[in-house]
């Protein structure tokens, strides 16, 4: 899975219509510049394939009022929130997922019912135990590790990833049962995207062709 679908699809629906520069912002605000291949020729690019596969819709509006040429706007249809939803449920649930990709479901993660939210993760937890487990099996020696030499520290950096993934995702479970964040249907969201005209204190100002788009 690309963590950029992700990301696109849900900063354009909590934005209900948004044009390429207002997601390229948000992205930034979200520092997933740093941490994922959120830039900003991705951005635009994602942009316009999903426009084209029907998961978004495009809107030419007036020019912007800084004197630039019309922007596109894109506002998610029924099947791209369906898409947003069906990435952030596979990522909070498959542990082979890489980091961008769990840490763009993670900013997601409320748009879920609480319920549901918790779910996914104890089912996550179960993936990571019956990942653990094969890697003892298969892939450890009887003796330990040690027979293999310095390789078995691979093993050894394996078993030690899938506890940490799997202490955290409990502290993330009992924080949630415990009533922390604002899921759906609980009232007012958490506000994760910059207003129109906001500044963006984490803005990078690499300039894009698709900028004034």
């Amino acid at each position: 899975m690309s963590a950029i679908r992700l990301l696109v699809l849900g900063a354009v629906r909590q934005h209900g219509r948004a044009h390429g520069y207002q997601v390229r912002n948000d992205l930034e605000y979200w520092g997933a510049h740093e941490w994922s291949n959120a830039k900003p020729g991705s951005i635009y690019h994602a942009l316009k394939q999903m426009a084209k596969q029907g998961l978004l819709i495009e809107h030419e509006t007036a020019p912007s009022t800084a004197g630039g040429p019309p922007r596109t706007e894109y506002e998610i249809t029924e099947a791209g929130t369906e898409e947003c939803f069906r990435l952030v449920r596979e990522a909070l649930t498959s542990y082979d997922q890489k980091m961008d990709v769990k840490s763009a479901a993670i900013g997601f993660i409320v748009e879920l019912p609480r319920a549901e939210a918790v779910a996914l993760l104890k089912e996550r937890i179960r993936g990571i135990e019956a990942w653990r487990s094969s890697v003892l099996e298969h892939y450890v020696p009887e003796e330990g590790p040690e027979k293999l030499g310095h390789i078995g520290e691979i093993m050894k950096l394996w078993i030690y990833t899938a506890d940490a993934e799997a202490e955290w995702t409990q502290g993330l479970i009992a924080r949630i049962e415990g009533g922390a964040y604002t899921f759906a249907g609980e009232g007012e969201p958490f506000v994760g995207v910059l207003a129109e005209g906001e500044e963006n204190p984490y803005a990078t100002g690499e300039r894009h062709p698709g900028v004034a788009r």
